[in-house]
């Protein structure tokens, strides 16, 4: 071998070891990176790879229930049955949705929205093709099961009101979360979950959802499910106890009927809430399942509002139940006794303008009592100059008047008590005595809610600053109950005043000559006393006060007066106060006092104050008009 081979074989053979070295730094650092990620790091990557293979879902609870004070089912929850159509395993899907329509009939726009599902997702996930389906449905589709391919049932849960409309403004309703009411909260996003959307539903939301579930599921690397790894169900949500009575408030929205009305039942006790009543209702449950729009413009252009809860809502002048509080005013401020007399001629004359009492002959001379009963305007245009506007408004606002009252329910309007600061405040204008003689009869800027002047009434009835309450207890299963709300405090107004208001009171109702005498409780121990309001939505011209020709049922329905009545039962020993408030309806002692008198029989005859279910629950009585 020569020189030159023995070079050429060196040359190759160091070529050689270099090519190897690097092909064993090429392996070393290939090592290096596999021990880095398969031991190093392995834990991080073998929760990666179960994070692929394993899903977890979360699982919506059952939301809590509504009770009564007596246990009443409210809102509960019902089985929920939907047709759902998984497009894989139905082959031919026009087909099948086909022969589905043959037991479940599906419109032209849930075929359209069914369509347009199968061609956006994937064809192992499911679409419903409708919910709520009826026993004799789901029976149907079960029988026929092999023949409709890829065709099941899934149960879920309904939120059900099975008094619907006599408890609507109450209890509110569920719905869809919209865009806006989501906060980050996981449970949230879920497709077939429902929040409060008003109400108590809408209150005691966050107590009433619970708490999820979760489910662990394994799936494959197209994302479907192969099986069930485990599941653990959620908490159901707490559990709602009200003060109301069922019974009672089912009674008062019959006895209200077609009215445009509104009702409130207070225990004098406690405060608390027997019956909160506002008519037309509506019907809750189709909120949870989807109007129409049908169904919706028929709610919202229905000129008596079916929408408002006008027990809380609803505004309205206190007209004539209002001179209760000019009495108390002018008795506990001292200024006026209960021998203060006043005569009346049927007007009064303040400068150049004449204000009329209703009586157009006048009620002669009468004292404070005597006024009360007859509800005389001029007496109390008298009582409402000596004592002033801002006694009235701090009278007016001692017993729960042109204030929020805090009751748990949303909406609550605050109602107005003028006095002369807020007229400068709000107008720019100095205030007049002639407004002060139109407060005085609860006309002019004065604005209460029904459940206002049953809170005053239950006020003067039991001489305590009792405050509304609806929410008996929020509970979950083995808790304790809440310890009873402490006694109300006293009023702070003299017993004396108070005594004599409520012989007012008394005779408004219980003497001949009292302007609700026809609708006494004939029964001396269930009598009640009282207070007429009958509130104008329109200044009276003075040829109407002269020939009184245009009467008010003659008018067109929205331009009658408000009827009211105010009263409390027993006399002897006060325990349930109502208030009755009919838009447009007439006059206060014909048409809101028979109501009120047939609620506080059908509530003392009930028990409603009772925390015990009273023995037997008698039928509504024919709510026919006295």
């Amino acid at each position: 071998m020569n020189q030159q081979q023995r070079a050429r074989q060196r040359l190759f053979a160091r070529r050689t070891v270099l090519l190897a070295a690097g092909k064993l730094a090429l392996l070393s650092v290939l090592g290096g990176r596999l021990y880095y990620l398969q031991v190093v790091q392995g834990h991080q990557y073998r929760l990666l790879a179960e994070d692929n293979r394993i899903n977890i879902k979360l699982l919506s609870p059952p939301r809590g229930r509504i009770f009564d004070r007596f246990g009443a089912e409210l809102a509960v929850n019902r089985q929920n049955y939907r047709l759902v159509l998984v497009p894989e395993q139905a082959g031919d899907t026009d087909a099948t949705l086909a022969a589905v329509g043959g037991y479940v009939p599906l419109g032209e726009d849930e075929l359209e929205r069914v369509r347009a599902e199968i061609a956006r997702k994937r064809a192992f996930v499911p679409v419903v093709l409708r919910e709520h389906l009826s026993w004799r449905q789901v029976a149907a589709i079960e029988i026929n099961a092999p023949y409709l391919p890829g065709i099941s049932i899934e149960v879920g849960q309904l939120r059900q009101y099975p008094h619907a409309a006599a408890l609507a403004h109450v209890l509110g309703y569920v719905a869809a979360v919209s865009e806006s009411e989501l906060t980050g909260d996981p449970l949230l996003e879920l497709p077939d979950f429902r929040i409060g959307k008003n109400g108590v539903e809408k209150i005691h939301d966050l107590s009433l959802r619970g708490r999820a579930g979760t489910q662990q599921v394994e799936v494959n690397a197209h994302g479907r499910v192969i099986r069930e790894l485990s599941r653990q169900e959620g908490r159901p949500g707490d559990d709602v106890k009200l003060t109301l009575d069922l019974g009672l408030q089912e009674f008062a929205a019959a006895r209200l009927g077609a009215e445009s009305a509104a009702a409130a039942v207070l225990d004098i006790a406690t405060g608390e809430v027997l019956a909160l009543t506002s008519t037309p209702g509506f019907d809750p449950n189709l909120f949870n399942q989807g109007l129409t729009r049908k169904q919706w413009n028929e709610l919202v252009e229905n000129p008596r509002a079916p929408l408002i809860n006008k027990a809380i809502a609803g505004q309205y002048p206190p007209g004539s139940t209002f001179k209760v509080v000019a009495a108390l005013t002018a008795l506990d401020s001292g200024l006026l006794g209960p021998g203060h007399s006043v005569y009346c001629p049927g007007h009064l004359q303040l400068g150049n303008r004449r204000f009329h009492c209703w009586k157009k002959g006048g009620h002669g001379r009468l004292a404070m009592v005597e006024a009360i009963s007859r509800s005389c305007d001029v007496y109390f245009y008298d009582v409402a100059l000596k004592v002033g506007v801002d006694r009235l408004a701090e009278m007016a606002h001692r017993l729960g008047l042109g204030a929020r009252l805090g009751l748990d329910l949303p909406g609550e309007a605050a109602g107005l008590m003028p006095t002369q600061a807020w007229k400068r405040a709000t107008y720019g204008e100095p205030w007049h005595k002639g407004e002060t003689l139109n407060t005085g009869i609860g006309q002019g800027y004065v604005l209460t809610t029904p459940l206002q002047l049953a809170v005053a009434c239950a006020r003067i009835a039991g001489g305590r600053a009792v405050v509304p309450r609806l929410a008996l207890d929020v509970r979950h299963d083995g808790a304790e109950a809440p310890a009873a709300a402490p006694a109300a405090a006293l009023l702070g107004i003299d017993p004396a005043a108070l005594d004599i208001v409520r012989a007012g009171m008394n005779k408004v109702v219980n003497d001949r000559t009292g302007t609700a005498w026809r609708a006494r409780i004939e029964d001396e121990a269930l009598a009640m006393a009282g207070k007429t309001g009958t509130s104008q939505v329109r200044r009276i011209s003075k040829r109407e006060h002269e020939t009184g020709v245009v009467k008010n049922e003659d008018k067109p329905w929205a331009e009658r007066d408000h009827a009211l009545f105010i009263a409390f039962a027993p006399v002897a020993a006060p325990r349930y106060a109502c208030a009755v408030v009919v838009e447009h309806g007439g006059g206060g002692s014909a048409v809101a006092a028979p109501m009120v008198r047939d609620i506080l029989i059908e509530a003392q005859g009930r028990d409603s104050a009772r925390t015990a279910p009273p023995v037997a629950t008698r039928p509504p009585a024919d709510p026919g008009r006295a």
